[in-house]
């Protein structure tokens, strides 16, 4: 899968492989930042599952991290104006000891 993001003098093409055509789920995203980068780790957590693993790790420059948030919003804004309002569940913060515990 390819896409030409620019016209012909400025063109690129942009592969995506078929691995990472299948995507990956993701139900958390962790958000760290420092003066030069932004860190974002998607993880998928089970419940009654003890221990998740991050998926995917995505390292941004602020400059991009502002953009991306910029675009997200926009997307966002163009599906809830064709699909209605994406409902937002209050969820309680995640335990850190997430999963079953002992019972004595």
């Amino acid at each position: 899968m390819a896409a030409n993001n620019q016209n012909e003098q400025g063109k690129i093409n942009i592969e995506v492989d078929a691995v990472i055509a299948e995507g990956q789920y993701s139900n958390l995203a962790i958000i760290n930042h420092s003066v030069s980068e932004f860190v974002v780790d998607f993880v998928n957590i089970m419940p009654g599952n003890p221990v998740s693993k991050v998926k995917s790790r995505i390292i941004l420059t602020p400059q991009h991290a502002k953009r991306l948030a910029k675009a997200l919003a926009d997307n966002v804004a163009k599906f809830e104006n064709a699909h209605g309002v994406i409902k937002d569940y209050e969820q309680p913060p995640i335990p850190l000891n997430f999963g079953p515990t002992g019972q004595a």
